[in-house]
């Protein structure tokens, strides 16, 4: 079977890539029937030439190839007909700005599988980039805290060319004593957490954070029963609130008042609670002062996420009397860094643990019939018409939603 590792074409550009040259050496080695090549590209984080140095052919074009793999999605004047695509189509929530991108694919006859849609047979999703976006996103508040108070002067992330660089400059900084409170439990809150630790900033429970006062920063990660509570007093399990979040209210205000930096790691649910409103922020007991927002959904949970922002302009400041935006240094902002593509900025890092990955849970498919199901679970499209598992996305192909 021929795969391509094709080039990234959206804007602005992406340099991450699914596989390292290194990588897609130890992948040859372990499935000596995969062949690849690899498109050429001048903006991908390795050039050609360490792919030509570990032996494959690069090309400018990649058509003899059954199988395309990149990251992000592929413009629709570039998709090449009859092929299986693999990228991150964002598409699978309907979102409006792809429907004629996965229209096109249907009328072009392409087997597309969604890097979100790879999953065990529990649904738990099995690759992504969500460690990195946590990385990132640590780093990134710490950096919005020193430029807000004047404090440090930390270099983004972009330039510099691996987490363990990041970690030095942060190891470089003096923190005042201040709490930070972390929450998730997943892929980005267990990368936002390897910033911390490396920091050997001192982690506490629960009750400590709450009710203590330290003379160094500490840190707190909490999960989603320690932000939310069941209106009816009784305390279950986290299934529980995942399948009744109904039945649930938040109980974050406990945390905001003590909680200096809030580093938003979490993922959130359809129907589950905001964990703080923009009438809970208007609150003298609020004392968050930076929020890194790395789960980034806007007018959602986190109430001062007005927007999306930038790499290139990545904090804003959120005003509580009038819920507006304005300058960061404004005495009455709270800060706010939300970039929703936090991975980009780290694209080496991203990119190795990604193809990790890729080649654990998704190659070995090819070669063995798909014995665990990934591909057929992933597979969103096939003979031009929506799989059974995404044919709810008919309507939207349509233009009726």
């Amino acid at each position: 079977m021929k795969f391509a590792i094709i080039k990234e074409r959206k804007n602005p550009p992406d340099r991450r890539v699914v596989f390292s040259p290194s990588k897609l050496k130890e992948l040859v080695n372990q499935f000596p029937k995969a062949q690849f090549k690899v498109e050429s590209s001048d903006i991908r984080v390795f050039p050609d030439e360490q792919y030509q140095d570990a032996g494959f052919e690069v090309v400018n074009d990649v058509s003899d190839c059954d199988v395309m793999i990149g990251v992000k999605e592929v413009p629709i004047d570039a998709l090449i007909p009859n092929k299986k695509y693999f990228f991150f189509s964002h598409t699978i929530k309907k979102q409006p700005y792809n429907r004629k991108l996965l229209k096109a694919i249907l009328e072009k006859n392409i087997e597309l599988y969604d890097h979100e849609t790879i999953t065990n047979e529990k649904g738990f999703r099995l690759i992504g980039f969500g460690r990195f976006a946590g990385i990132v996103g640590a780093y990134n508040g710490f950096r919005a805290w020193g430029l807000k108070y004047n404090t440090w002067q930390l270099p983004k992330a972009g330039p510099l060319p691996n987490q363990a660089a990041l970690i030095k400059e942060l190891k470089s900084i003096k923190l005042p004593n201040i709490k930070i409170l972390l929450t998730g439990s997943g892929k980005v809150s267990n990368g936002s957490q390897e910033m911390l630790d490396a920091m050997k900033i001192k982690r506490v429970t629960v009750e400590a954070y709450l009710n203590e006062t330290f003379n160094e920063p500490v840190y707190c990660k909490i999960d989603v029963l320690d932000y939310n509570k069941r209106k009816d007093g009784k305390v279950i399990d986290n299934f529980d609130f995942f399948n009744n979040p109904q039945a649930y209210e938040s109980d974050f205000m406990r945390f905001a008042k003590v909680t200096d930096y809030f580093i938003a790691g979490h993922f959130y649910g359809d129907g589950a609670p905001y964990l703080y409103t923009r009438g809970d922020v208007k609150s003298p007991d609020f004392n968050i002062k930076v929020v890194a927002d790395i789960s980034c959904d806007v007018d959602g949970p986190v109430a001062t996420t007005l927007r999306a922002s930038t790499i290139a302009d990545p904090i804003y400041g959120y005003d509580p009397k009038t819920e507006t935006e304005i300058d960061y240094k404004n005495d009455n902002a709270i800060v706010v860094m939300a970039v929703d593509n936090l991975p980009c900025e780290l694209p080496q890092d991203a990119s190795e643990g990604f193809g990790e990955m890729f080649l654990q849970h998704v190659i070995p498919a090819f070669f063995n019939n798909d014995k665990d199901g990934v591909l057929e679970r992933a597979k969103i499209t096939e003979n031009g018409k929506l799989t059974t598992r995404f044919s709810y996305l008919q309507d939207y192909v349509d233009g009726k939603e």
